[in-house]
């Protein structure tokens, strides 16, 4: 599967090898490497785990393995906590809102 010129994709790439880790990193940190993980729009057509460029929504020029097309944000803010509506309620009555 391939991603056209200006869609939106993920990249990765390698940051750091395992021998280039810090050494004050846990074990079993230094025994993997650094990836770098960045969303933007492909500069050129590109395939699957071939290198290309994107451009961030910050403007950057960022290069790496093309990773995903189109990829979602799987991010969320976890499950209803009780207390936190009653926390709400009462700042909102502190606050006179």
């Amino acid at each position: 599967m391939g991603a056209k010129k200006g869609q939106w994709v993920q990249i990765s790439n390698i940051v750091l090898q395992p021998s280039e880790r810090a050494p004050q990193v846990p074990e079993d940190t230094k025994k993997v490497p650094l990836k770098m993980w960045v969303k933007g729009h492909l500069t050129a057509d590109a395939e699957i785990g071939a290198e290309c460029e994107i451009i961030t929504p910050t403007g950057r020029a960022v290069k790496g393995a093309l990773v995903e097309v189109e990829p979602t944000y799987t991010h969320g803010f976890g499950d209803y906590v009780e207390e936190l509506a009653v926390i709400r309620a009462q700042v909102k009555n502190a606050l006179g809102v």
